[in-house]
C-alpha cells in the first residue's frame, strides 16, 4: 500500500494554532477551560492545542487524557481528572482522526455526566464517515475517503504528519 501524505508537519502545525485561536474565540470569557485529549494520539494532539492555546491568550488549560478502549467503547471510560475538575468548566474533546464517530461519541457520553459550562470538539482529520451524529466544531481538515482507506496520524517531534494509505 502507499501512503499519501494528507498533512505535512508545517501543515499541522498551522492547523493546530488555527483550532487554538478558533478555541480562544469560542471560550474568550473564560479564565479556565479543559482541554481533553483521547489517548493515545488525540491526547498528543490536545497537548500541542494546548501549548497553542496558552501561547496566544490568558485562559489557564488543564489537560485531561481520556482513555477508551475503541474496541469496545460501551467499556468504563476513564480520565486524569476528576468529575469535579471539569465540572461547571467549558471542555474541549479532542481526537486526531474523526472516522465513524464511534470513539467521539462515548467519549462525549462520559462528559455529560456533569454539568459544564460549554462543550466542544477539536479533530485534525475528519473523515466523513458518520455512523453516529456527531461533528467535530473545530477541525483541521475534512476528506471525503472511501471506507476502505485508512487515515493515519503520526506525531514525531519535527516530523508530523498525517497520511492516506
Amino acid at each position: 500500500m502507499s501512503k499519501n501524505i494528507i498533512l505535512n508537519h508545517q501543515e499541522i502545525e498551522h492547523k493546530i494554532k488555527r483550532i487554538a485561536y478558533q478555541i480562544y474565540e469560542t471560550f474568550v470569557d473564560e479564565e479556565n477551560i479543559v482541554i481533553a485529549g483521547i489517548a493515545s494520539n488525540g491526547y498528543v494532539f490536545a497537548e500541542k492545542i494546548a501549548a497553542a492555546l496558552e501561547h496566544i491568550s490568558p485562559i489557564k488549560v488543564s489537560l485531561c487524557k481520556v482513555t477508551i478502549d475503541k474496541q469496545n467503547p460501551t467499556a468504563p471510560i476513564t480520565t486524569s481528572l476528576t468529575v469535579d475538575e471539569y465540572t461547571d468548566r467549558g471542555l474541549v474533546l479532542v481526537d486526531d482522526v474523526l472516522n465513524s464517530g464511534t470513539t467521539l461519541i462515548y467519549a462525549v457520553r462520559h462528559f455529560l455526566d456533569a454539568p459544564l459550562k460549554k462543550f466542544k470538539t477539536a479533530v485534525l482529520v475528519d473523515r466523513n464517515h458518520k455512523k453516529y451524529p456527531v461533528k467535530a466544531d473545530f477541525k483541521g481538515i475534512s476528506l471525503s475517503t472511501s471506507l476502505l482507506e485508512h487515515v493515519q496520524v503520526v506525531f514525531d517531534n519535527e516530523s508530523d504528519c498525517a497520511f492516506l494509505s
